[in-house]
């Protein structure tokens, strides 16, 4: 599913919305989830999951092709957890 998808569900659902004010919520929304990742909050959709930054610790990884020991930086990521409904929906 792509973007506009996202958008013009959103004009199927609320029939008198335009296009660009669809797209303006669904921008908002994204937004403000990344905001509250980036400070390191726990995003809650309820029915859906959730997003939770995780830091990832120094390591020493190693060239698939060569062999040769690297050294990984640490990095945050974002652990996303479907919800029990999510999981079950998608083993129907």
């Amino acid at each position: 599913m792509k973007r506009s998808d996202i958008v013009r569900s959103i004009q199927v659902q609320f029939k008198r919305m335009r296009a660009t004010d669809a797209a303006a919520i669904l921008d908002t929304v994204a937004d403000q989830m990344i905001e509250s990742v980036t400070s390191g909050d726990r995003i809650e959709i309820r029915g859906f999951g959730t997003f939770q930054p995780r830091a990832r610790a120094t390591k020493t990884g190693y060239n698939p092709c060569t062999g040769q020991p690297m050294h990984l930086d640490a990095s945050t990521t974002i652990l996303f957890k479907p919800s029990r409904e999510l999981t079950k929906k998608m083993n129907e």
